[in-house]
């Protein structure tokens, strides 16, 4: 189940009542840090199936115990999950699970708590990338810096098919992105309220890297 917003046509928002149930655990403050890992990763790998219902396939024949039989598989070079460091980082294994040769890279930023701006510190992804199809991953989608930052580093070495999987959403941070980068497409499981005086998503789920990590 997913829904579409008028107001936000680069956005996709994931319904399914699995998804909806493991966000709501995950928001509780008192849920600890090895269920919100947890809870990250299933919610990721859930997310997943929506965000590659449109993945290219093409024809391939295989032989069964009994016959020869015409199947499909996805075409094109290897799904890369691109985790922005460090909470990304927690998205990475569940849809692994769900497409176990995907490569990862890796980028490196965050946000100065002062200026709310992007920092770059790594950048690293697998090559021939006008030819792949890259995930980018992050459990909140916020001010939209980071993320705009991570596109445009992709893009630079040549990325053209990128999709952003998020868990939270504010307004502010669809809007930054479809903004500078309107051909990328969003995907979540909630679109919160707004953002704080601090950047921090309202009602969201706190700072993820902190929950995720246990350094709250």
């Amino acid at each position: 189940m997913i829904e579409q917003i008028a107001e936000f046509p680069t956005l996709t928002i994931i319904r399914h009542p699995l998804v909806q149930h493991k966000l709501t655990i995950l928001r509780n403050r008192e849920t600890p840090t090895k269920i919100f890992k947890e809870l990250v990763d299933e919610i990721a790998m859930l997310m997943a199936y929506e965000a590659t219902i449109d993945l290219t396939v093409e024809p391939l024949d295989v032989d069964t115990p009994l016959e020869r039989t015409a199947g499909r598989h996805i075409s094109g070079k290897k799904l890369t999950l691109v985790p922005i460091l460090r909470a990304g980082l927690g998205m990475v294994e569940g849809i692994l699970r769900l497409v176990p040769a995907a490569r990862v890279g890796h980028i490196g930023l965050y946000r100065d708590h002062k200026t709310l701006l992007p920092v770059d510190y790594y950048f690293k992804v697998p090559g021939d990338v006008a030819e792949r199809d890259f995930f980018l991953l992050d459990p909140m989608l916020a001010t939209g810096g980071s993320a705009a930052a991570a596109v445009d580093s992709l893009k630079r070495v040549g990325a053209t098919r990128i999709r952003f999987l998020c868990i939270v959403a504010a307004p502010e941070g669809v809007r930054r992105l479809a903004d500078t980068h309107p051909d990328i497409q969003i995907y979540c499981a909630a679109l919160d309220r707004e953002l704080n005086t601090h950047g921090y998503i309202l009602p969201g789920l706190g700072d993820a890297g902190d929950r995720l990590f246990g350094t709250r």
